[in-house]
Order: structure tokens, then sequence, then C-alpha cells
């Protein structure tokens, strides 16, 4: 969801180099507009002081100007300990020494949706197109295929998954039910977190007469991910990371929204389906307690995810 912004940054003749965790790396590389990538070497969470200064000694005198997109103060320590003369980014979280030009950070139900939310610290006016974009690599993509043993268009990707908790998951038996009612393989991906939910996903659509059902979950890398969500015919997800790598590959897919809101998160793409029982009006009961963004259901239900049925899903894939 950043690289519009990025995009903005480059068109204007700014060369871009991207500070990014491991585990995020490789999407900033499928992006043309940036020149290089600085993988910082934190562990999640912890400020890290030591770590974080010494990167700083690093980078300092190497550059004009530092965005900086989340909005904690830890991710803008670095640009201010390696002394680069502008630090753009919203206010919030004790960073008023830390960033010297500031946009206003408006409370969290008043944010417009977020590409807009990152793209506005260029400083430029909105413009039509800000859709995220990526491009990968044809060897990296061809390489990954075969060690994988897929063939491009040969197969539906399911990122079932959703790591802020189960209120944005659709239900693992929603998933098995669609995959035994597509004609081709489906391929299940996510992190080795998601291991047991994938292996739950594939031993219940095997038992109920899927073809085949290839269970990767953990046992990829973020290259290979984003090379099988590039070549897929189509993917099925929850309002996850792989959902706007779907979308900034321009990928067919439908996408399951329970607890959170297209309206803040949309994966912007014409290929891109959003299913969200909130705006649909004829479901009813009506969903008053949508979106709640809470991590589990407070009401016991789940009923914004378990209403969509597999058979919607799968209207929606064939409609694409």
């Amino acid at each position: 969801m950043t690289e519009p912004l990025l995009r903005r940054l480059h068109a204007r003749g700014e060369r871009i180099m991207v500070g990014a965790l491991p585990w995020v790396a490789p999407v900033y590389r499928a992006m043309p507009q940036v020149a290089d990538v600085i993988v910082f070497p934190f562990a999640h969470g912890g400020l890290q002081w030591q770590a974080r200064r010494a990167m700083a000694a690093s980078l300092r005198g190497r550059f004009d100007a530092a965005y900086v997109c989340p909005n904690s103060l830890k991710s803008a320590l670095i640009p201010w300990w390696a002394g680069i003369p502008r630090r753009v980014g919203y206010s919030g979280e004790s960073r008023l020494l830390l960033l010297n030009q500031r946009l206003h950070n408006p409370p969290k139900g008043e944010r417009p949706p977020m590409v807009a939310f990152y793209s506005a610290l260029s400083g430029d006016a909105d413009v039509a197109d800000d859709r995220p974009q990526l491009q990968l690599d044809s060897l990296l993509q061809t390489s990954a295929l075969q060690t994988l043993g897929l063939t491009e268009q040969g197969y539906y990707v399911f990122a079932p998954g959703a790591e802020y908790g189960p209120a944005k998951r659709w239900p693992p038996g929603h998933f098995a039910s669609l995959a035994a009612q597509l004609p081709l393989p489906v391929v299940l991906l996510g992190s080795a977190k998601e291991a047991a939910l994938c292996a739950e996903i594939a031993a219940q659509a095997k038992a109920l007469g899927a073809k085949t059902v290839l269970d990767f979950s953990g046992r990829t890398s973020l290259d290979q991910a984003l090379a099988v969500i590039a070549a897929a015919k189509a993917m099925v997800s929850n309002d996850s990371g792989l959902m706007h790598v779907a979308a900034a590959f321009g990928t067919l897919q439908v996408a399951v929204f329970g607890s959170s809101s297209p309206l803040h998160t949309p994966p912007l793409s014409d290929k891109a389906q959003v299913l969200w029982l909130k705006n649909d009006a004829s479901y009813q009961p009506a969903l008053d307690c949508a979106p709640c963004f809470q991590r589990v259901c407070p009401l016991g239900h789940t009923r914004c995810l378990v209403d969509i049925t597999p058979g919607l899903v799968l209207a929606g894939l064939q409609s694409g």
C-alpha cells in the first residue's frame, strides 16, 4: 500500500531506497522505482536501541529526506539519529522532535483509505490512478514455478490466514468446500503460523473430493509466494497482506471481508471482487455490528464471515 507513494516520489526525480524488515523486503524488490532495499536486522517488537543506533550511523550523510510510513516512535528514530535533514511523517506517538515535517494524523475512524493515507506523505495533489503495482522478475517467477511444480494459470491460490485474528478469517470449512468445487488444483499459501489452519483445510477439501490441494504454508519464501500469486488463475483470501499483493499483480481475486472494512483497506484492482455482507442490502438481519475491527468476534458468532457461502465466492470467481 506504500507503492503509490514511492511511484510519486520516483516520478518527480527522487532516487529511492527503502528500509524494510526481512519479511517485507521482497515486496519492495518487486517495485521498479525502488533503487535498493536496506534490510533492517530487527526482531519484531521492542525498541532495540543499540541495533537502531548502529543502523542510523551507517546511513548518516547518505540521504536528503526520509518518509516515515508507520506511525510508531521507533520507526522515526533511525532517520533522526542518522541526521537526515528532512524527515516526513504523521504526528503521533511522541514524535514531535523526531520529525520536522509533520502531517496531521486524523483519528482512526476518520482516516482515508490506507493508500491515500501513505501517498499524502509526498505532499502532491491526489492523482487519478493511485493503485499499487508490482512487477516480478520473469526469471525469478519461472524458477519459482518450476521449483514448486506449478504451471502458469494452472491453479487457484487460497490465502486463508489473517495475522490480526480469527474475526478476519473465512471459515476453514468454507475454503475446503470451495476447493472441492474448482476445476484446477488449489495452492494454499501462508506462514508457518498458519500451517495448522492450512492442513485442516487441505484435509477437509480432500475428504470432500477435491482433486489436488497443495499445502505450501511455511514452505515457501516470500519471493516464491509472490511468484505463485502473480501466475495464478485466481486467488481467494481474507483481508490480508497477500490480498494486496494479488491486487498489485492484477491477479483475478475474490477478497472476503469480515470484521474489517474494504472502505479502509480495499484491494485496488479492476480484477478484484470484494464480498462484505455489511454493504449487502439483501442480507438480513443487517450487520449493525460491522465493521468492529476486533480480533475475535465480540458477539461470538462471526456471522459476517460464516454467512458468506462458498457459492458466493465461486460465483465471484466465475464472473471475473
